[in-house]
């Protein structure tokens, strides 16, 4: 029997994969995509967990969408840009996850079957646990957005939802990480494009 793989605080981190402005318009649910990928943000920095983000061609996909951007620039949150489509293939990205020291890579973004998949499928073959909510991915076609997941599946990635991440991530209730989760998982941020 396999051992399964549960999210730990003290070993986690998310990765936000190129959720940009230019992009969002020809994505499949693309508000619900960009309110999960927001909440999951919001969630996990109640656990302190480290949080990378990236941005692919700024120049023709435009910034991180605003309502991201706004709440990673609050919180400290460092954004790479990239010209490649696995965050793995760029070395300063390489560095920051070797220096972050964490086991587990939550992981949200856009598209599923380009920069989120092969982002995945290196973060696998590099030892990583890989935890895709799949709530908070999408491709502008649904097909190719379920066959990754279902790829990614596969391959050894957990596919969770953002709900089930932070709740796994929170682990007791009673706690005040527990009452501030609420608030989030209660109160998502609705987003309009």
């Amino acid at each position: 029997m396999l051992n399964a793989m549960k999210l730990d605080a003290d070993r986690a981190m998310l990765l936000v994969i190129d959720v940009q402005t230019k992009l969002l318009p020809h994505i499949d649910q693309a508000a619900e995509t960009l309110s999960a990928a927001v909440q999951l943000v919001r969630g996990t920095r109640i656990f302190e967990l480290p949080v990378l983000a990236t941005v692919q061609y700024v120049k023709g996909l435009g910034a991180t969408h605003p309502a991201l951007d706004r709440l990673l620039t609050e919180n400290g949150i460092e954004t790479f840009e990239k010209a490649c489509f696995s965050t793995c293939d760029d070395e300063g990205l390489r560095e920051k996850l070797r220096q972050m020291d964490r086991s587990q890579i939550i992981v949200t973004g856009i598209e599923a079957h380009v920069c989120v998949q092969q982002s995945v499928l290196d973060l696998l073959s590099m030892d990583y646990q890989v935890f895709v909510c799949a709530d908070a991915v999408s491709s502008r076609r649904p097909l190719d957005r379920e066959t990754a997941l279902t790829r990614m599946r596969a391959d050894g990635a957990a596919v969770t939802t953002v709900e089930a991440a932070l709740f796994e991530l929170c682990r007791f209730s009673g706690t005040e990480q527990f009452r501030q989760l609420l608030e989030v998982v209660k109160d998502p941020e609705k987003i309009t494009l």
